[in-house]
Order: structure tokens, then sequence, then C-alpha cells
């Protein structure tokens, strides 16, 4: 099992991609010496009739097979063609798949890729929750074109939480603030309608929520952030805004962060069916 140039070689196969048997078998090499392998990765071997070529390069090169192969038919393919030319074989996936059955007392459902697919949604869920937070609360007006949705309200009416339940749900979320003495930004005016959740509040619910965040600061909760002439402004102004760019308005006085989302991803899950790409 040695490469032209000294180094073991391993054939890593696989009906999927063929990153667990991989990691095992660079693992294994660790132990040994410097540790150095040569990996020839052969992934998405689905069809026995690929397997005799693969042994048979393997033989030639003296190279020890490590597979992850689901399929029982593909292992059992797989394990007597290498025992009939001679190449060790190690089952990285069979012996596990066997010993839970056995504990479970089911069959597995032998579909190669699930656990890429598994990773493939966690990492979609990070690359979510990770642009909800460098888009917050109008960082970067850039991110609303990429947004999947982009939320919009005064301050104070949950736009961050609903945002992060959003990525949580592997939805890329934005959030723009709604202050009347701040310009609105010209990116949110080419974000598509139905890409938009305008959120709004009773004006009695919202001033009592910024007088409890102003006592949380340590500040006097008679502010100007609370008093009702400036709340009553900044709705009306919010109000001005959501019915020029047409959105979908939320009243989330009294309402739970889930519950608001609720009523977005319905819309928003309807409104993908019929959306050109």
């Amino acid at each position: 099992m040695v490469s032209v140039d000294g180094q073991p070689v391993i054939y890593i196969v696989s009906d999927s991609i063929g990153e667990t048997a991989e990691l095992v078998a660079r693992a294994a090499a660790s132990q040994f010496d410097s540790g150095k392998v040569e990996v020839r990765r052969i992934p998405f071997v689905n069809h026995p009739e690929e397997i005799p070529e693969i042994v048979s390069q393997a033989a030639e090169e003296r190279a020890v097979i490590v597979f992850t192969l689901v399929m029982p038919q593909l292992r059992s393919i797989l394990q007597e063609e290498a025992e009939k030319r001679g190449v060790k074989a190690v089952d990285i996936l069979g012996p596990v798949l066997e010993a839970l059955e056995a504990s479970l007392g089911r069959p597995p459902r032998f579909e190669p890729g699930l656990m890429r697919k598994v990773d493939e949604e966690y990492f979609r869920r990070v690359e979510a929750i990770e642009f909800a937070v460098k888009y917050d609360d109008g960082k970067d007006p850039r991110g609303l074109s990429m947004a999947d949705l982009v939320v919009l309200g005064v301050s104070r009416t949950g736009k961050t939480p609903l945002c992060m339940y959003l990525a949580h749900k592997k939805i890329r979320a934005a959030n723009v603030p709604l202050v009347p003495e701040v310009p609105l930004p010209q990116e949110l005016f080419s974000v598509p309608r139905d890409r938009l959740v305008g959120l709004t509040v009773q004006p009695e619910y919202l001033i009592q929520i910024r007088r409890e965040r102003l006592k949380a600061l340590g500040l006097p909760p008679d502010a100007e952030y609370a008093r009702p002439e400036r709340v009553y402004k900044e709705l009306s102004y919010a109000e001005e805004v959501m019915r020029k760019l047409g959105c979908m308005v939320i009243d989330v006085t009294n309402k739970a962060v889930e519950e608001t989302a609720g009523k977005v991803l319905e819309v928003y899950y309807r409104g993908l069916r019929y959306r050109p790409e």
C-alpha cells in the first residue's frame, strides 16, 4: 500500500462524498510515523458494476480501501471483490448499522447522503443566523437585496427577535428601524413587496415597553423615547412608510415572537410557491 513517492495509499469509497471515511482514515494514519498518507476519494459509488474496477485499481497500488456504503448489496460486493484480489477493505459504516438495527429492532433507511443533507441544513441555519446579526438594525443596507425577508418597524417592536427566529428556520432576514429623522435606505425601495414585513403595535403598549426599557438602562422613564407624543409620531411615520411600500403589516401587540413568526412564515411560504426564480 505504497505510492510512487513512498506514502501509503488509501482508497475512500463512498455512496456519498466520503468525508466520514476520510476523517477516520486520516485519524488512523496519524498513528503511524509521519502520519502522511495519500488519500484517493471515490465518491457517489451507487452501482455494483463500478466496484470491480475500483478494487482492481486498489490492488495494483497495494492500497487499503476504507468504505462507507449504506446499501448491503454494495458492501457485500466490495468485500467479495477485495477478498478475491487480496485487498484490505475496512467497512466503517456496516457494523454500526447492524448494531443499531439489532438494538432498535428496525432496519435503517438505506438512503445514501443523509448525513450530508443534515450538515447542509445546519450550515444553512448558521448562515442565516450570521446574516441576521450582520444586517440587524439597518447596519448595512447592502444586505437588503440579499435578504429573503426584510422586517420594518419602530424601536421595540421585536424586529431583531423575529429575524433571529426566522434565521433558525433558515430564512435570511434583515431589519430596518423606522425613525422619522433618519432617511430610509434607497435599497429598501428595490426589495419586492412580498419580501417586506412591517411590524406595528398599539401606542399604549409600546409606551409601557419603552418605559420598562429605560428603567432597565437606569434612565428616567419619562425620557423623550417613551413620551406619548414621540411614540405617536413614530407610529404614524411607520404606518405611512409601510403603506407606501405596500408591505404586509402585523400588529405585534401582546404577541409572542413565535406567533408573529408563524404569520410571517405562512405568507412567506405561500408567496414562495408563486415567486419566479
